[in-house]
C-alpha cells in the first residue's frame, strides 16, 4: 500500500471506528466491514465496478444498496456512499481493512497474517493460533489467512513487527545462500 493509499485508508478508518464507537456498534460495525471485505475478495467483478470512474456515482450507490442493503446497518451504508461521493470508494478494501485492525487493537485481538503453501485445516488454525497467543502473550489471535504454492510447504507468520518463516522456499534459499550458489 502506496504511502497516499495508507494514509487516505487510515484517515477513514479511525472517521468510521470513531463513529461506531459513538453510537456503541463498534461489533456489528466490525462484522460488516469483515463482510465487506470478504465480498470484495471474492468479487473482483464489484471491486472493478466500484474502481472504474466511468462508472456514475448513483450507479455505484444503486450497486451498493442492491448487493449490501439488507445486511449492513443504514449508518455503514451512509458511509459507503460518502465513499462514493468522495471518490474514495476505490480504497475500499484497504479502508475496510485499516479499520478491522483498528477494531481488533480496540479490543486486545491481535492480527496474525498467515501465509501458508495449502489452506490451512480447522485443527491446524486452532493450533497455530493456540501457539501464537503463547509466544506472544496475547488475549486473542485473529488468523488473516492466505494461500501461496510459491513457498512449496510450511508458512509465514506476520504479527507487528515480528516476522516467522518456516517456509521450505526459505529453507531452500538459506541453504543455497550457505552453498554458495
Amino acid at each position: 500500500m502506496s504511502g497516499f493509499v495508507s494514509k487516505v485508508a487510515e484517515t477513514y478508518a479511525e472517521a468510521l471506528l470513531a463513529f461506531a464507537k459513538s453510537r456503541d456498534a463498534l461489533k456489528e460495525t466490525t462484522i460488516e466491514m469483515n463482510l465487506i471485505s470478504r465480498l470484495l475478495k471474492v468479487s473482483v467483478e464489484l471491486q472493478k465496478f466500484l474502481s472504474n470512474p466511468l462508472n456514475g456515482r448513483e450507479v455505484k450507490k444503486n450497486i451498493v444498496k442492491d448487493v449490501l442493503g439488507d445486511q449492513i446497518d443504514p449508518n455503514t451504508m451512509k458511509f459507503l456512499f460518502l465513499l462514493i461521493d468522495r471518490n474514495r470508494i476505490v480504497f475500499l478494501d484497504e479502508i475496510a481493512q485499516k479499520f478491522l485492525e483498528l477494531s481488533y487493537k480496540e479490543e486486545s485481538i491481535e492480527v496474525a497474517k498467515v501465509v501458508s503453501s495449502v489452506e490451512l485445516s480447522g485443527q491446524q488454525q486452532k493450533s497455530l493460533a493456540t501457539k501464537l497467543k503463547q509466544i506472544t502473550g496475547a488475549k486473542q489471535i485473529k488468523l488473516a489467512l492466505k494461500v501461496d504454492p510459491e513457498l512449496i510447504g510450511g508458512f509465514t507468520v506476520e504479527m507487528g513487527s515480528t516476522f516467522i518463516d518456516t517456509s521450505i522456499k526459505n529453507q531452500l534459499s538459506q541453504l543455497a545462500n550457505t552453498l554458495g550458489a
